[in-house]
């Protein structure tokens, strides 16, 4: 039997989009379970500023789950000067 180095690159190839595959659903998972669990202690009352910190999100990112989930968020103001 001939192996054709090509072959074996193909199939490593394969079994690394795979791996992504299947990290990229178990990351996308876990973000749900944080996403719910930041919007239901935004719902409970805790700051939003510990929200993120415990969450390890941005500002942007908690703003969006939160917009997203229908709470109420004040206007950005713009920036003086």
């Amino acid at each position: 039997m001939v192996t054709i180095p090509e072959e074996a690159q193909a199939d490593a190839l394969r079994a690394l989009a795979e791996a992504k595959r299947q990290r990229d659903e178990v990351v996308a998972h876990h973000d749900a379970i944080v996403r719910a669990a930041a919007i239901e202690a935004d719902r409970s009352g805790v700051s939003r500023t510990r929200i993120k910190e415990l969450a390890g999100v941005s500002s942007r990112t908690l703003y969006t789950w939160l917009t997203e989930a229908g709470a109420s968020i004040r206007p950005k103001r713009k920036g003086g000067g």
